[in-house]
């Protein structure tokens, strides 16, 4: 690899070039991970950012816990028989039981793949 340099004044400042980065969005799941490694895993977070591959983990804990957490919520309704026939009966007690659902597989989820 061969670096070239720009001539400020009595300095030599070599002309380095940042890869490219994925574009997207991080999402609410990536922030959470940016901050845990900030807070606790300050060796990785150098090495990801070290590396250029900070945003596209970001990016992929975002996407694979917006997926487990629809695979499991989806798991947990059909365990807990929380279905169509009973949104169409009662949607406040199906609408209780659904966010009771989310939440409980948002928890599992971001304890085993954000704080881990």
């Amino acid at each position: 690899m061969e670096l070239t340099y720009t001539q400020v004044g009595d300095f030599q400042i070599p002309n380095l070039v940042l890869d490219s980065q994925p574009s997207g969005s991080i999402g609410k799941y990536g922030r959470m991970r940016k901050r845990y490694l900030e807070e606790k895993r300050d060796g990785t977070l150098t090495a990801l950012v070290l590396s250029g591959k900070l945003t596209q983990h970001l990016m992929e804990i975002n996407d694979l816990c917006r997926e487990q957490i629809e695979t499991l919520s989806r798991q947990m309704a059909q365990q807990e028989g929380v279905n169509e026939r009973l949104k169409a009966s009662d949607q406040m007690t199906w609408v209780k039981r659904m966010n009771s659902i989310r939440n409980r597989a948002e928890e599992i989820v971001v304890n085993s793949l954000v704080y881990s």
